[in-house]
């Protein structure tokens, strides 16, 4: 275990010099920091967010209702540039007051609803548009455990494990083996799951696989923390076999790039207003 003498203060008090690369996304305090309109589009759902697997579930639910053919799920995706405090804007806090991307302004109903927390909004969208959700109770219900461990889980593996692993300023033994323990907990969990079933909630697609994908898909995938071989990932074969057939439908392509602002060419779209933007980057 590493060499560690640090004692908790009587009182702790903010070091807001510390923390590492995402040290400016938190603070100890709710609330804007700064007066600023948010951007609003044309379309009538106005999204304000960021790529990250938190932000992507948004993105590729609103992308498959698209491809659904549901013409009402048009959108205009704000980029939200966490590193730089665009959440506690007074505009994005009053969309949400948790200052966290995503957040969707559903402007056509009136008032104009807001909705906040990932899981939130692919439920809301799942029943405004009664797509990717099962109708009957066990299917609905089987669905929703699902959706709700991921809200509950994903917090090891994003703020848990991929903190420690990736971004910590310090590598901490300890974190890394306790995080480390439950990320592949959870991928064992998966795999079992998906042993029986060809999606996360049993035979059909649904909003439980657009809400884990962004998170394990991506860390078996590679696409996040460089911590597939150090997860040995490849051992959960049907982890991999889920998340290779989710990566490849056209929906999840479109939507994973959207509120991204690096990566390969073809690979991120800052803002996506209409369909060509994603389209001409996409197609190159």
């Amino acid at each position: 275990m590493s060499d560690n003498h640090y004692q908790p203060p009587r009182v702790w008090t903010w070091n807001q010099q510390d923390g590492g690369v995402w040290s400016k996304t938190n603070r100890p305090i709710a609330g804007a920091t700064h007066e600023a309109m948010l951007p609003v589009g044309k379309h009538p759902l106005q999204l304000y967010s960021m790529g990250t697997p938190n932000g992507q579930k948004v993105t590729i639910m609103l992308e498959e209702l698209l491809a659904a053919g549901e013409s009402g799920a048009e959108y205009d995706a704000h980029l939200i540039r966490i590193g730089e405090g665009d959440q506690f804007s007074s505009g994005f806090v009053a969309v949400n007051p948790n200052s966290k991307i995503p957040a969707l302004l559903d402007r056509s109903v009136k008032p104009a609803l807001r909705v906040f927390e990932s899981g939130a909004i692919l439920l809301y969208l799942a029943e405004k548009f009664g797509r990717f959700l099962p109708q009957d109770l066990a299917g609905r219900t089987e669905a929703l455990n699902w959706l709700f461990w991921l809200q509950g889980s994903a917090p090891y593996l994003g703020g848990g494990f991929g903190h420690f692993y990736q971004y910590a300023p310090v590598k901490i033994e300890y974190a890394i083996d306790r995080f480390t323990m439950e990320a592949k907990r959870q991928l064992d969990l998966l795999n079992r799951q998906l042993a029986d079933h060809p999606f996360i909630a049993g035979d059909d697609y649904s909003i439980a696989d657009i809400a884990i994908w962004p998170w394990y898909g991506n860390v078996v995938l590679g696409n996040v923390y460089g911590a597939a071989e150090f997860l040995d990932a490849a051992s959960y074969q049907h982890v991999m076999r889920w998340a290779r057939a989710i990566a490849d439908r056209p929906a999840v392509r479109r939507g994973r790039i959207v509120n991204r602002t690096s990566g390969d060419p073809g690979t991120f779209l800052a803002e996506r207003h209409d369909a060509a933007d994603i389209d001409k980057v996409i197609n190159g």
